[in-house]
C-alpha cells in the first residue's frame, strides 16, 4: 500500500472481507510505506477499526514500513492498533515474495 486515497483504504479492506470468509486459512499481510502509511495512523486511517479487529486473526497482518514512519515523523504511539512495524517495507514484500507469497498493488 503505497497509497493515503480514501478508495484504496477501503479496497484493502473490501478485498479481505471478500477473501478471508472463502478462504478461511489464507495468510493476507499488508504492508504499508511511502503515502500507504496514512492506512496505519490514527487519524488518517478511514478504516481503523477494521484494522485492529483483523489484527486479532493470526493469518492477517497489517506492517508499516520504519525507514516510512521515521520520514513521515510517525511513531508508534500513533498507530492503529494491531498494526506492526517493519524494518524496511520493500525489504518485507521482496522477502515474502521469496517464500512464495504473490504481490497485489493496490490502486484504483
Amino acid at each position: 500500500m503505497t497509497s493515503k486515497d480514501s478508495i484504496d483504504q477501503k479496497a484493502v479492506i473490501r478485498w479481505i472481507n471478500e477473501i478471508v470468509p472463502e478462504h478461511p486459512d489464507a495468510k493476507v499481510e499488508v504492508v504499508m510505506f511511502a503515502q500507504g502509511t496514512a492506512l496505519a495512523v490514527k487519524d488518517k486511517s478511514l478504516v481503523s477499526d477494521a484494522i485492529t479487529k483483523f489484527s486479532e486473526n493470526k493469518n492477517i497482518s497489517f506492517k508499516i514500513c520504519a525507514i516510512a514512519m521515521k520520514n513521515q515523523h510517525i511513531d508508534a504511539g500513533q498507530l492503529v492498533p494491531g498494526v506492526q512495524i517493519v524494518p524496511d517495507g520493500i525489504y518485507e514484500i521482496i522477502s515474502k515474495q521469496r517464500e512464495g507469497w504473490g504481490y497485489i498493488k493496490v490502486s484504483h
